[in-house]
């Protein structure tokens, strides 16, 4: 979550008279074990009203004793301050990076009295700058607690997804307020087979504090809430999130509301899990419905679920586009979808009528998304291969994932840093021609929207079998490659030079997601077009197999089979029950 886009939702809500939270940023996270390939992927919608998609790349380097790097709060831009750069620095292209890691968040807040305005690290730059230097998931959760503890932490609460080819944790973390430089925390290892999600909520309670190899933790994250206040408990009741991100209405129904949904998906409506007596048992999604909800926050769902099946990127990706459909908060449902069934609420997301307060729904789909992606990192093959961050922007249920490797050289004009920004249109950015599809379906979602999922799903399929091929082609050129003798260069003391043995495997794949990602982006360009014609001014243009469009037998140029689908039965409903008498045939 942007702490920008937390800024955006201040309302004051009926029950408990409490405040909500922001809402943004969803994260899903599948071990290899549950996913159909042997990946480990984390998912994440980085959601935010002031937000522009576009794909962070920064090169591999070699750096001098004394470099420095300086911090910019990922949100806003603001500097906070110089550290000391690292003797090496990774590639990373997006949120991963050339080791096959990847690092996603969500925003939780917690107590605000925990902040440090006096920090240097932001949650985000806590994640590029791990991306740098870790090698690993342990690694990176090194790095985070490191860099947090030495220079401050000056964002609010977070929760990490990290993931390397091997294992799959999730992070809570929080600071220590501005007379306690540093963090607590606590990082579960996701078990293998399972899955994890979180959403603007911190979602670990109790944890087992003597299992090194599956759960790590700050020495203090106990004693520091018993000093503040926080908890009185015994050491083994402990809970996290109770401590430093208490539970209220928003948290659940427009935070864990959404991990919920993302399980009962994945899960096919039963949730299998570990309870305490280190048993597997299995309930209904529904035994949670209450507190996803926010009735009842003692029907808290499991951290960890077993998926019904083994997973693919595609399950993962579509996943991110749910809007609750067929659950009771199914945003298609209601009048609030208006008579064309749209799964969108306009912000704010609450509402006063007759001195009563209401709030819409906040599903993983939304529109104020800037990117998104499924990282996906494969530990069966090279870390030249390996990596691919499936990679698209604005909201999700209506714009494509394109795969780009990340041992790329170079990032897709489309997506590149600088082509456009929030208040700078570009006709070649990716952003701006998503959006352009997106907005255009806004204005009849359930009559367009079928359009633009079909090429989504066209596109995406024929991608997943594009890799396969090109991870075929890739490994034969790595494996031809590696048999060659390397070649050593001359290094002196002001810089160090290497040969890239595996250029030509860097060469191809650049080539496949540089070429792929202009290939999607051209499509969009004309389903734009497409739509604008198909459908203007609410009707509907027949289309021949081949999709040409119907003409009538006198010429080519007047179309025929116009179709009105007209507004939904629960529109015709409440129009009829609102305005009847006055519009009413005698």
């Amino acid at each position: 979550m942007r702490r920008l886009a937390k800024a955006i939702l201040t309302l004051t809500l009926a029950i408990a008279a409490g405040q909500t939270r922001s809402n943004a940023c969803t994260n899903v996270i599948v071990t290899k074990g549950a996913s159909i390939d042997g990946s480990n992927m984390i998912s994440y919608a980085a959601d935010s009203h002031q937000l522009y998609g576009e794909l962070y790349f920064a090169k591999a380097a070699v750096w001098n004793e004394g470099d420095i790097r300086k911090v910019y709060e990922w949100d806003t831009g603001k500097y906070l301050g110089d550290i000391p750069q690292a003797s090496r620095t990774f590639q990373r292209v997006g949120n991963m990076n050339e080791h096959q890691v990847i690092i996603a968040e969500t925003t939780y807040g917690g107590r605000s009295e925990l902040e440090d305005p006096k920090g240097i690290m932001d949650y985000g730059s806590l994640i590029y700058i791990a991306l740098e230097r870790a090698r690993t998931a342990r690694e990176a959760i090194d790095v985070i607690v490191d860099l947090a503890n030495t220079y401050g932490y000056y964002s609010s609460g977070e929760s990490f997804s990290i993931a390397d080819k091997n294992e799959a944790w999730v992070m809570d973390l929080i600071g220590k307020g501005p007379d306690n430089k540093g963090i607590v925390w606590v990082a579960r290892r996701i078990p293998d087979g399972y899955i994890c999600a979180h959403a603007n909520q911190a979602r670990i309670s109790t944890f087992p504090q003597n299992d090194p190899e599956n759960c790590i933790f700050a020495p203090d994250v106990i004693t520091f809430a018993r000093e503040k206040g926080y908890f009185s408990g015994q050491d083994k009741d402990f809970s996290f999130c109770d401590a430093y991100a208490p539970l209220d209405f928003s948290g659940m129904r427009a935070c864990e509301a959404r991990a919920w949904s993302a399980f009962n998906i994945l899960c096919d409506g039963k949730f299998t899990f570990i309870d305490e007596n280190g048993l597997e048992v299995t309930k209904d999604a529904y035994d949670y419905i209450d507190y996803a909800m926010g009735y009842d926050a003692s029907k808290r769902f499991p951290l960890f679920v077993k998926p019904s099946r083994k997973l693919t990127v595609k399950d993962v990706a579509d996943v991110m586009r749910d809007h609750y459909e067929g659950t009771p908060m199914d945003m298609t449902a209601d009048i609030g979808a208006g008579g064309n069934a749209l799964p969108y609420r306009w912000r704010p997301m609450g509402f006063k009528y007759e001195d009563k307060s209401y709030i819409n729904e906040r599903a993983i789909a939304t529109q104020q998304t800037g990117f998104w992606f499924v990282g996906q990192v494969r530990g069966h093959l090279p870390d030249q291969i390996g990596a691919v961050n499936w990679f698209g922007c604005d909201d999700a249920a209506t714009s494509y994932l394109t795969p780009i490797y990340v041992s790329t050289y170079q990032v897709p004009e489309c997506f590149r840093v600088g082509n456009g920004n929030m208040i700078t249109y570009s006709p070649t950015s990716a952003f701006w021609m998503t959006n352009r599809v997106a907005n255009a379906c806004y204005k009849a979602y359930n009559i367009m929207f079928p359009t633009v999922d079909a090429a989504i799903d066209a596109w995406e399929a024929e991608m997943i079998e594009a890799v396969e091929k090109a991870d075929k082609e890739a490994l034969a050129i790595y494996n031809e490659a590696a048999r060659k003798p390397r070649i050593r260069v001359c290094r002196n003391d002001r810089a160090r030079k290497s040969v890239d043995q595996f250029a030509p495997v860097r060469d191809y794949l650049t080539s496949f997601s540089v070429d792929n990602a202009q290939k999607i982006f051209d499509k969009w360009v004309a389903l734009e077009q497409l739509l604008l014609v198909k459908y203007i001014d609410g009707n509907v243009k027949a289309q021949n197999e081949d999709g040409s469009f119907v003409t009538n037998e006198h010429t080519d140029c007047i179309p025929a089979k116009i179709t009105q689908p007209g507004y939904t039965d629960k529109w015709k409903e409440c129009t009829a029950k609102d305005h009847g008498k006055i519009i009413a045939e005698p």
